[in-house]
C-alpha cells in the first residue's frame, strides 16, 4: 500500500466511524422519534456523538476488512438503530425511517462536494501532495464513502434499509413471506451482496460522484 493508498483508507475509515455513520444512524433515530417511536431517543441514539453509534464488531470487521484487503474492500457497521416499528404513525412511517439514513448520506455527498469544488477552484487535485490537495481528497473520499453507503443500504435485502421500503411497497401476505425468506436465508444472501456490491454500485458511484465533484475525479477501469 503506497502513501496515497495509505491516506485514502485512514480518511475512508476516519469519516465513517466520526461522520457519515453517526449521521446515518442519528437520521434514523431522529425520524423515527418525530414519527411516534421514542425507542431510540431513549437509548441516547438522537446524537451525533460517534461513540454513541459505534459497534465493536462492525468497526473491527470494517478496519480488518481492510487492511487485510490492502484498502480495496471494506465492510463494516455502525451499531444498528433500535427502532418499534408498531409504534410509528403513518402506513409509510418505517419506510421513512429507513430512508433517513441513506438520504442523509446523501446530503453530506452534497454537502462534501461543495468543499471538493472550492478546493478544485483554488488549484487542488485529489492527492496527498499538498495540505490543499490532501483537503480536496478528503472532500472526494467523503463523497464516495456516502454514495456508497447511500447505494448499499438501499439494495432491498434484509437487513439493509432498502428492504423496509420493498416490505412497505407490496402487499402485507407477499411482505409476510419474502420476511420469513430473507429471515431464514438473509444471512446467505447478504454475503453474495456483499461479494459482489461493487459490480452493482461501480456504475452508479462513479458518474455520481463526477457529477457532484464538477469534474471527472474517477474513471471506470
Amino acid at each position: 500500500m503506497n502513501s496515497q493508498a495509505l491516506a485514502e483508507t485512514v480518511i475512508w475509515v476516519g469519516l465513517f466511524f466520526l461522520i457519515s455513520g453517526p449521521v446515518h444512524e442519528c437520521a434514523h433515530a431522529f425520524t423515527a422519534w418525530k414519527l411516534g417511536d421514542g425507542t431510540a431517543k431513549l437509548f441516547g441514539r438522537v446524537s451525533l456523538d460517534p461513540v454513541r453509534h459505534f459497534d465493536p464488531i462492525g468497526g473491527t470487521l470494517l478496519v480488518v476488512s481492510i487492511v487485510l484487503s490492502g484498502g480495496s474492500f471494506g465492510f463494516g457497521w455502525a451499531k444498528p438503530t433500535p427502532v418499534n416499528p408498531y409504534n410509528l404513525r403513518g402506513r409509510y412511517a418505517d419506510s421513512m425511517v429507513a430512508l433517513a439514513g441513506p438520504l442523509s448520506n446523501l446530503a453530506l455527498a452534497a454537502v462534501f462536494a461543495v468543499g471538493f469544488r472550492i478546493a478544485y477552484a483554488a488549484g487542488a487535485w485529489p492527492d496527498n501532495r499538498s495540505a490543499l490537495d490532501m483537503v480536496a481528497l478528503v472532500m472526494l473520499k467523503a463523497m464516495e464513502l456516502n454514495i456508497v453507503l447511500m447505494l448499499f443500504n438501499l439494495i432491498p435485502i434484509t437487513p439493509l434499509d432498502g428492504s423496509h421500503v420493498l416490505f412497505d411497497l407490496i402487499d402485507p401476505r407477499s411482505a409476510h413471506d419474502l420476511r420469513n425468506l430473507m429471515n431464514q436465508y438473509g444471512f446467505m444472501i447478504l454475503i453474495l451482496v456483499v461479494l459482489f456490491a461493487g459490480r452493482l454500485i461501480l456504475p452508479i458511484l462513479i458518474p455520481t460522484v463526477n457529477f457532484l465533484a464538477g469534474v471527472q475525479v474517477l474513471v471506470s477501469n
